[in-house]
């Protein structure tokens, strides 16, 4: 094999390598959030799951993407393990799409597919053009280099030496070693099944030699979920287990079938092929479709065989625990598809600790317990750190190619991490006053406690409301929340109000007085927080600013 062959050969495995992730990482931008709606939604059953899966994988081309944005809905407890075993086998379906494309041989237009998406890129000041443009162009580009493939194997078939090599290739299980090898490295069985419909057609490779090799690629395709799990939970390693392990039984059964029915298998599959490299794109897809029909019904003792592979419990990181991240940081699973739907459910953790913390320090403010003060501090720290980490993570988010939808949203969140940081920072002042009445001996008038209990109840009714409509974009509760928010401003001016005939009629001292005011005024603060939170990421909704009434 000459030198400019194999530069050839490499050259075009490169565009067919970049193309795919162009491609991919566009659609993933333009519908991912789409897509992981669907994925949230629809993917009840095994059944709806496995279609969902399908449809997925056929829409981003890459079933190792959907495998991975599955195994982190588990890892975010949002998909359990017989939910992701279905999109799994659907995504497993869903991949061969990619090889039944690159058979019907329309890299002659790859050519017209690069000029149309250069312009749409060069020429349109839409954003959803360009987006569309970086498909097309990734389309392109990826035929192109099957084009580049193709014509360097032509010249491979002419060289005694290496024809005779791939062609006199007969042991199963290398082929198999083969196909499972190279999948893993270039992490993605699409690309390996592609380069062996181009041997096909080029009659460098027997056609039971590529079955084998394709059921290699199908077990090597698992590399991709299982390298994403490592870092994640026990559950999140147990779906990209039972990915592994339904390729691994699926790929014994065919071995089994083709033991003794190879003739049979490859005159069946024939029947729908034109040609080699038709043969090895319907061999792909009949070979999934058989292994989904025949395990679908055995969807529980494959999630149960992925339980016992991996087994144990994760340590429980509850919403009160110090200085852990639950769902983010370093040692968690990164996908930028589900990335902020991990930040939300870490954001809904921080929001239940900063409303814990104020009823804490409220009843503290009562009974003067000095135990309530002080866990109100060290919670109060937790929420600081767990504000600089979130904060520090969507930075990092920025960062990467994110769906538009989320990119949308994403300043919004920076806001509500603020929100409930300074709701959390409230919290601090009412300890401080609790803490300000021992050391000072004041007392609150029955009056006084009753009308801050009253207050807190509408409060504490305002921030369960807005966090629900915040994290499940829940918006049944949106007019009670602006008239909780409209009533919270009412009363606190009614309740200074009664704070002033309290002082001019001497029925409280001057330093409860202080006390009364600079809470009531806080939980006022509180309740616009809260709102700010429900309402982050409606554009239509003016946000107030409490921070500058506390200038004020």
């Amino acid at each position: 094999m000459s030198l400019s062959v194999m530069i050839s050969l490499c050259g075009g495995l490169g565009l067919f390598l970049y193309g795919m992730k162009i491609m991919s990482k566009a659609i993933e931008t333009v519908a991912g959030a789409k897509l992981r709606h669907i994925l949230e939604i629809f993917t009840t059953n095994r059944f709806t799951g496995m279609v969902v899966g399908l449809i997925f994988t056929a829409a981003i081309q890459s079933s190792s993407a959907c495998t991975a944005m599955v195994v982190s809905f588990v890892n975010a407890g949002l998909m359990n393990l017989y939910q992701a075993a279905g999109v799994i086998l659907g995504a497993n379906i869903g991949t061969t799409v990619t090889s039944q494309l690159v058979s019907f041989n329309i890299s002659k237009y790859a050519p017209i597919f690069l000029f149309v998406g250069v312009v749409c890129l060069t020429f349109s000041k839409k954003e959803k053009v360009k987006d569309f443009g970086e498909i097309i162009v990734g389309f392109g580009i990826l035929f192109m280099g099957l084009q580049t493939m193709s014509s360097s194997m032509s010249f491979l078939k002419e060289d005694p030496a290496v024809a005779g090599l791939l062609q006199s290739l007969d042991n199963p299980f290398l082929a198999t070693l083969m196909g499972f090898a190279i999948t893993t490295i270039v992490q993605s069985s699409s690309v390996t099944v592609s380069i062996v419909l181009l041997m096909a057609q080029q009659d460098l490779l027997t056609l039971p030699i590529c079955i084998y090799i394709i059921l290699g690629c199908n077990i090597g395709a698992c590399s991709t979920a299982v390298l994403a799990s490592l870092s994640g939970k026990k559950d999140a390693k147990r779906a990209a287990m039972i990915h592994l392990w339904f390729n691994i039984i699926g790929t014994v059964i065919m071995y089994f079938i083709l033991a003794f029915a190879m003739d049979p298998v490859i005159a069946f599959i024939m029947k729908f092929s034109a040609d080699n490299g038709r043969f090895v794109a319907n061999a792909h897809t009949f070979i999934k479709i058989f292994q989904v029909v025949i395990l679908l019904p055995f969807v529980k003792p494959l999630v149960k065989l992925a339980s016992w592979t991996v087994r144990g419990e994760d340590k429980k990181v509850g919403y009160r625990e110090n200085f852990q991240l639950k769902y983010i940081g370093s040692k968690v699973i990164f996908n930028p598809a589900t990335a902020m739907i991990e930040v939300v459910k870490e954001l809904d953790r921080m929001a239940s600790l900063a409303s814990e913390n104020l009823n804490r320090a409220m009843n503290a403010l009562v009974t003067l317990d000095e135990e309530d003060i002080e866990e109100v501090y060290q919670v109060e720290k937790n929420i600081n750190f767990l504000n600089h980490s979130i904060t520090a993570y969507l930075v990092k988010i920025n960062q990467s190619t994110l769906p538009i939808e989320d990119l949308k949203s994403l300043g919004a969140l920076f806001h509500v991490v603020n929100d409930i940081e300074r709701i959390g920072d409230h919290a601090e002042n009412v300890a401080d006053a609790a803490r300000q009445r021992i050391e000072n001996g004041t007392e609150l008038s029955k009056p006084a406690q009753r009308e801050l209990g009253q207050m807190l109840d509408k409060v504490n009714l305002l921030i369960r409301y807005s966090i629900e409509m915040f994290v499940k974009s829940d918006e049944s509760h949106m007019q009670e929340i602006i008239k909780l928010e409209e009533s919270v401003d009412s009363l606190e001016k009614e309740l200074q109000a009664n704070h002033i005939r309290r002082l001019t009629n001497g029925e409280c001292s001057p330093e409860a007085g202080m006390i009364f005011s600079d809470i009531v005024s806080g939980l006022e603060r509180v309740g616009d927080h809260a709102t700010n939170i429900a309402f982050a990421i409606h554009e239509d909704y003016e946000l107030d600013d409490p921070d500058k009434k506390e200038e004020q």
